[in-house]
């Protein structure tokens, strides 16, 4: 402070005062660092999201292609087949129906119809096994052997042993459930791939029917009237219907409600979907698979006494087919190979399509050989298209 300054009315600023206009080299710098991190927060660099200076932000890209996506008309038909599987087995069977119609006049008469009805009423009963399965990921390639030693317990312990029918029956069902806790069991526990457990297990179940029965076949006349009433028949609008055909509508409703109406069908769908998810949310995965393979095996045992009931017999060789034709079903109805997604009446439909294909092409006077190559091509056909209906965005 200069001597004059005192006169003029100035304070004297204390010691190490930096004075009121005065800034210190620290506070200096200290001005110029917030400065610069303030305009980086508020203008950050072009290539701070990771994209070039003049590009469009990705997360736009993003939107706009999953915008133009999903307003492609074909986009549009692979929205609406995920949300509604049925639909496409649906439109399948009407257009069979009708070209099988127009080939043959004998495809529509009601005889015939029946004679399809019976058909399906096994495949389809072991079709709603197969969709339990496969939505949990899985796949069993053992049903039809598990039913045919179903039913052969049920034919020789009655016959041969003298049970009475209701034991054979329970009997029957016993096995089912033994089978299917079987191939639960390793799955579950020793952890192997379903389709490497069932593909060892329909060898087992083969060679346990052949060595109980004999090879030999028991018709229905030796058995008693309760295991043959599922093929008693009434008729409605001309079409003989039998009350096997019945049974597996009634099994079709309450595996439906059950899927769609309990804890335990909302717990199928998420094992299915993402098993770890599903872990992760309480759900006890393990348990799930098990029930379902116990569920699986009780309707093969329903499965056998329908079998039996439609031929009037109960055969070791019967079913050979089966396993084919029931996977086939299922994945025709719309239910995805790798689980999570689809529904039991998408499966009865699939079955249907199989039978109207087996008995279309029959009466084409196509050799069996040529419908099984048919069923063949008909798996690869809905796989390819399951493929492309989960490319659906969510």
């Amino acid at each position: 402070m200069r001597v004059g300054d005192e006169c003029n009315g100035l304070r004297p600023e204390p010691p190490n005062s930096p004075g009121p206009h005065r800034i210190t080299p620290t506070q200096s710098h200290l001005k110029t660092e917030n400065h610069n991190v303030s305009q980086h927060t508020t203008d950050p660099a072009p290539g701070a999201s990771g994209q070039r200076a003049g590009e469009p932000p990705t997360a736009a890209l993003d939107l706009a292609e999953e915008f133009l996506d999903r307003t492609t008309p074909l986009s549009r038909i692979r929205n609406v087949l995920h949300r509604y599987p049925a639909i496409s087995p649906a439109i399948v069977l009407v257009v069979a129906v009708i070209v099988f119609g127009l080939l043959n006049d004998r495809f529509l008469d009601p005889a015939n119809l029946s004679l399809i009805t019976q058909q399906v009423a096994v495949v389809g009963t072991l079709a709603v096994a197969q969709t339990l399965i496969i939505l949990t990921a899985g796949i069993d390639l053992s049903v039809g052997a598990v039913m045919v030693l179903s039913s052969m317990v049920m034919a020789q312990t009655t016959v041969q042993l003298g049970v009475p029918a209701m034991i054979g029956l329970f009997l029957g069902l016993v096995v089912g459930l033994a089978a299917g806790a079987f191939n639960g069991f390793l799955v579950t526990r020793l952890k192997l791939p379903p389709f490497i457990v069932t593909l060892g297990t329909l060898s087992i179940f083969v060679a346990l029917t052949l060595l109980y029965s004999g090879g030999a076949t028991v018709r229905g006349g030796e058995m008693p009237e309760l295991l043959t009433a599922m093929g008693a028949t009434f008729n409605i609008g001309g079409v003989n219907f039998t009350v096997g055909v019945l049974m597996m509508l009634l099994l079709y409703v309450v595996v439906a409600l059950i899927l769609s109406k309990t804890a335990w069908g909302r717990h199928v769908y998420a094992v299915g979907d993402d098993p770890e998810a599903a872990r992760l949310a309480g759900i006890s995965v393990n348990r799930v698979l098990m029930s379902v393979y116990l569920a699986a095996g009780a309707i093969l045992a329903l499965g056998a006494w329908i079998q039996i009931g439609r031929t009037n017999a109960a055969s070791p060789n019967a079913g050979a087919e089966l396993n084919l034709d029931s996977i086939t079903a299922v994945v025709i109805g719309g239910t995805s190979l790798f689980g999570g997604r689809g529904t039991v009446w998408g499966t009865l439909l699939g079955a249907l399509i199989v039978g109207v294909f087996r008995n279309g092409l029959s009466l084409a006077g196509l050799d069996v050989l040529w419908q099984t190559f048919a069923v063949g091509v008909l798996i690869i056909v809905a796989v390819s298209v399951d493929q492309w209906i989960r490319k659906v965005r969510k």
